[in-house]
């Protein structure tokens, strides 16, 4: 390989997106270490943690590698097959759910071997945006003339992707995760080309049934009929009411998100220090991870991490509108969609702003399955680009 090639070959490697989320990976090592070490509710060496979490790293940086190398061509033959086997193991944990993790959470999403536990649906996100992509792409590709009978029927074929993975997820009780769904197929749907005639309606229709929703919530015969229907459930309530008033009831349902708002509040302008937590808050490591920076590292801390995804996120729209592969540009927008939803919810959770619902925030909370399904989600955007030495 001669150096003109070479060169080339380096150009096409996107370090925009390779340094933010390197630098989120430091972030979360360093945070998962201060949240297990000044953790009174556990005895856990804080290096246990930090190395699993390094070895998941590890096994997402090599998955981004062999991603990278791996031609459009191929990605587009095996997505059905990607899909499909994503649908048959989400089938699985309806039976085959670990009790345990059930016992503590209230979600059936969680398959375990020995020690090692796995969330698959994380892991189904990837393979759901994939899909939707080619569906969309092979349909645009059929019909040149875009009329609203062809657009409708567009609607048919990606609903028909989103909603067998809605209802094994609804089957698992992941209400958080079902939302992550949502937004990656309103993401690939307003990008689609779909006709505004029919955008403006149904976005109309969604905001009618969420405000519709908001009004049962906050009314008690609401409840009772949400209840009924089987669409929400106690807990889903309590978390509500905790996003209307965090304080409310700060020894019970609303403690976690009280204690963090606390936490992130009294880490001020500049933060209390490395490895300082004076604070309790549950689930640290993971759902409420941001509570650790902002309390450690207060808001400049804070600001820079928000900066980093702000950075990462451009980076991707950029390789979106860059490429030339319209498969590629959905799978781009999939992608988009998942991390700024992961990351908008899980920050305006930690604050107060949102409803807290176990997403985890990515590249730092721990938690091997979402750091892998977002690792490949990165390999994908880097390998956009990467692939254009080959054509």
């Amino acid at each position: 390989m001669n150096k003109k090639n070479v060169l080339t070959k380096e150009n096409r490697i996107d370090y925009g997106v390779i340094l933010p989320v390197f630098i989120l990976c430091i972030v979360g090592l360093v945070s998962l270490y201060v949240a297990s070490d000044q953790n009174p509710l556990t005895s856990v060496n804080p290096w246990k943690d930090v190395l699993q979490q390094g070895v998941w790293y590890l096994v997402g940086t090599i998955a981004v590698v062999i991603i990278m190398h791996i031609p459009s061509k191929w990605i587009w033959k095996l997505t059905p097959y990607i899909y499909g086997a994503g649908l048959i193991v989400m089938g699985l944990l309806v039976k085959f759910y670990d009790q345990a993790m059930f016992d503590a959470t209230g979600s059936r999403n969680w398959f375990r071997f020995g020690s090692f536990t796995v969330q698959p649906a994380e892991l189904m996100k990837i393979a759901m945006i994939l899909m939707l992509a080619l569906v969309v792409t092979s349909h645009n590709a059929a019909r040149k003339e875009r009329t609203l009978k062809s657009d409708g029927l567009l609607i048919v074929k990606m609903l028909a992707v989103t909603i067998p993975v809605l209802l094994l997820v609804m089957l698992q009780d992941d209400f958080g995760t079902m939302l992550v769904f949502l937004a990656i197929f309103g993401g690939v749907f307003l990008m689609s080309g779909i006709s505004w005639k029919i955008i403006i309606p149904v976005v109309a229709v969604v905001l009618f049934v969420g405000v519709g929703t908001i009004a049962l919530v906050l009314s008690d015969g609401g409840r009772e009929l949400l209840k009924d229907l089987g669409l929400f459930s106690d807990y889903q309530f309590a978390r509500i009411d905790t996003w209307r008033d965090p304080f409310h009831d700060v020894t019970g349902d609303s403690m976690q998100v009280a204690s963090s708002i606390m936490a992130i509040a009294s880490g001020g302008m500049f933060g209390k220090g490395f490895n300082t937590s004076e604070i309790v808050v549950s689930v640290r490591e993971s759902d409420m991870i941001f509570s650790v920076i902002g309390e450690n590292f207060g808001f400049i801390g804070s600001t820079f991490v928000v900066l980093l995804y702000f950075v990462l996120i451009y980076r991707m729209i950029r390789v979106c509108f860059d490429t030339n592969n319209e498969f590629n540009a959905y799978i781009s927008t999939g992608i988009i969609m998942m991390i700024l939803f992961h990351v908008f919810e899980n920050i305006g959770a930690n604050i107060g702003l949102l409803p807290l619902t176990g997403i985890p925030l990515p590249f730092i909370s721990q938690g091997g399955s979402a750091l892998l399904s977002n690792m490949i989600g990165i390999g994908l955007i880097l390998s956009m680009r990467f692939q254009m030495t080959e054509e």
